[in-house]
């Protein structure tokens, strides 16, 4: 598996290797010890599978404390992590990557990032496990167009849900309601 570093620390890229021939193709989605051994050494308590058509964008979302290893299994995606640790020198910064069925690749977002991205396929599947159990009193989020963070989405007119229509700019989320270095430090889950 080949790892890719992003602008953002311990936000990187993972490419798993795929065997294929005519009659399709076979890859390991996740090992503990290949990952483990690839610097992504997290345990993973919870599955969870999106599908979501054309244009429809989901963020920017966060459950404090909770990391994501993100992939795709069918259809295209412009994935999104942005810094929302009030003490890192990244805050509010950001990073993308195209996940999708034919690279293969995943996203890993660390804790302490928000999490969004946007359909470029007629549908997409995205599969992702968290390092948490969903917490709803944890979850969060801000708009997806927070001229603040000033996402390079790759779509203008995207469809959103009614939560992240009315979400707020991410200076108008309390600092005690985001997760701190120190905070993640305490907890073992710093990752960058």
């Amino acid at each position: 598996m080949n790892v890719v570093e992003t602008t953002l620390p311990g936000v990187v890229i993972l490419e798993p290797k795929a065997f294929g021939d005519s009659r399709g193709f076979f890859l390991e989605s996740f090992n503990k010890e290949r990952h483990a051994g690839a610097g992504l050494n997290v345990e993973f308590v919870q599955d969870n599978h999106s599908r979501s058509q054309a244009r429809v964008l989901r963020g920017l979302h966060f459950q404090r404390g909770q990391g994501k290893l993100v992939s795709v299994v069918r259809g295209a995606i412009f994935d999104v992590a942005v810094d929302i640790r009030p003490d890192s020198p990244n805050f509010g910064q950001w990073t993308s990557a195209e996940l999708n069925d034919e690279n293969h690749h995943q996203l890993y977002i660390p804790p302490g990032f928000a999490h969004g991205f946007a359909v470029l396929s007629e549908m997409a599947d995205v599969l992702y496990k968290t390092t948490d159990y969903y917490k709803p009193e944890l979850e969060g989020g801000f708009a997806w167009n927070d001229p603040d963070v000033d996402v390079e989405w790759p779509l203008d007119d995207p469809i959103l849900s009614d939560r992240d229509q009315k979400s707020p700019q991410l200076k108008e989320i309390p600092a005690d309601q985001l997760t701190t270095l120190a905070q993640l430090r305490d907890m073992g889950r710093e990752n960058g």
